[in-house]
């Protein structure tokens, strides 16, 4: 069997390969966690992307599936954990973790877990119209926006805030709850009330709460998928 590595989708997947590794050393290395946050959203494009030029140019292929789960728990699963731990070392704690560094190791815990949830993906055929768990890049984009707000607002992240997500958001991606995707079935109301409504509360959040929209708009996510399971 030929394999073609140099494909525009894999490319597209390598940007986002890269933009995960450079947000790690923005993060670890220069301390600048809003580029490091940017970086991620870029990559976070170039994912969307590269699965879209795939259909288009009928491209997929098992490398690229694999590629970009490799990608993905750099992206969406190393570089976040980097900019927990770049905040960890940064902040005060309340409960005596001024004095002790090594808990902030802790915060990795979240990059097994995020490469568990994309094993997972690859193999789930149930996940074709919702998924198992928190998808990477939600949880990603939420532990990334406390050092994007810690940063930009000089606003005091408790180190105990940085270990909580990593937990929590790591468990959310290897849980059993099923979350709705944003793939509408046309474009009409019925069938698709729940992604309206989402998208709506978005548009409202957003200019509100400017950057604190973003861990709002994951934690109103994790919410409505919580109030979908109790409905059935």
């Amino acid at each position: 069997m030929k394999i073609r590595l140099i494909t525009i989708p894999n490319l597209l997947t390598l940007s986002n390969l890269l933009c995960g590794s450079l947000a790690a050393v923005m993060a670890l290395s220069f301390g600048d966690l809003t580029t490091a946050f940017a970086l991620i959203v870029a990559a976070a494009l170039f994912d969307f992307l590269d699965g879209f030029v795939a259909r288009l140019l009928h491209q997929s292929s098992p490398i690229g599936l694999q590629l970009d789960s490799l990608a993905d728990d750099i992206t969406f699963g190393f570089a976040p954990a980097a900019i927990l731990f770049a905040l960890y070392d940064r902040m005060p704690g309340l409960t005596g973790l001024d004095q002790i560094f090594w808990p902030a190791f802790g915060v990795f815990f979240f990059t097994a877990c995020a490469a568990l949830r994309l094993a997972k993906f690859n193999i789930d055929d149930t996940q074709r119209t919702e998924f198992c768990g928190l998808p990477s890049p939600a949880a990603a984009l939420f532990c990334a926006s406390l050092g994007l707000i810690g940063e930009r607002y000089a606003l005091p992240v408790p180190r105990e805030a940085t270990l909580a997500a990593a937990a929590i958001f790591g468990l959310l991606m290897v849980s059993p709850l099923r979350m709705f995707a944003l793939k509408f079935h046309g474009f009409g109301w019925r069938g698709n009330e729940v992604r309206y409504a989402f998208l709506a509360a978005c548009v409202v959040l957003i200019p509100l709460l400017r950057l604190f929209a973003i861990p709002a708009i994951v934690a109103l996510y994790v919410l409505v998928s919580l109030v979908r399971r109790s409905g059935r």
